[in-house]
């Protein structure tokens, strides 16, 4: 693969950040339709809108014009947002695949994390060499407690905003995501809520998680989740 400049990576970082940020647009819309839709008392639920094939006749179930434009509105905006976002998707997968495809293939073998979640682990990290140790790593990650140190003493934890606020998601929405579908992976948390309540079992996972990804991309190895959950 050839040297690929840090900038340009920087670069497509940028631009996925933007696409999430338009991600969050489109979302608020969809929460607008709903919203009017509790609000005007109408039967039945509009189901997932995310879909193009269940906004047809949404415009329709509204009774006053005024609501139906509000609406309207709504939608064309939301089919604006879907065109754009497809083509910025397309653009930034194809340039993970030029950048650095054997990392952003091994960080979809991790049950639940798909293309758009790799890519933000991918192009958030840059490259894993930046950090030495893994608890650089997870420490960058915000999956730990910075502690507050002054001449080799500790003064207990601070700096919740210390790190990169984007990976901290990622890997909290790859904790969740992990556990669908995978009862192994739910018999695990159970253990660990048991022992530590469930806010604090899915921090741990995504702690573990984040571990995981530093040795996968350190070792250029596929996720194993029998090791990972060491059954």
């Amino acid at each position: 693969m050839a040297y690929v400049y840090p900038s340009k990576m920087r670069a497509t970082r940028d631009l996925l950040r933007r696409r999430n940020h338009l991600m969050r647009k489109r979302a608020a819309l969809y929460a607008h339709i709903q919203n009017t839709f509790s609000q005007y008392n109408l039967p039945q639920s509009l189901g997932r809108i995310a879909r193009p094939q269940n906004r047809k006749g949404i415009v329709e179930r509204f009774y006053q014009t005024p609501a139906q434009e509000n609406i309207a509105v709504d939608l064309q905006m939301i089919e604006t947002y879907d065109l754009i976002l497809s083509d910025l998707e397309r653009y930034i997968i194809k340039s993970a695949n030029h950048h650095d495809p054997v990392s952003y293939a091994l960080l979809k073998t991790i049950p639940g994390v798909g293309r758009i979640l790799a890519l933000v682990i991918l192009y958030e990290i840059q490259d894993i060499k930046r950090f030495p140790r893994v608890q650089d790593f997870v420490s960058y990650c915000r999956l730990v407690k910075c502690a507050r140190e002054s001449n080799g003493k500790k003064y207990g934890s601070s700096g919740k905003k210390i790190g990169n606020a984007h990976l901290k998601w990622a890997f909290s929405e790859a904790a969740v995501l992990f556990l669908k579908g995978n009862e192994p992976a739910k018999r695990y948390l159970d253990r660990l809520t048991n022992k530590h309540g469930k806010a604090k079992a899915l921090s741990i996972l995504a702690h573990k998680l984040g571990r995981a990804v530093y040795f996968m991309l350190k070792r250029k190895e596929a996720f194993n989740q029998n090791k990972f959950l060491r059954i």
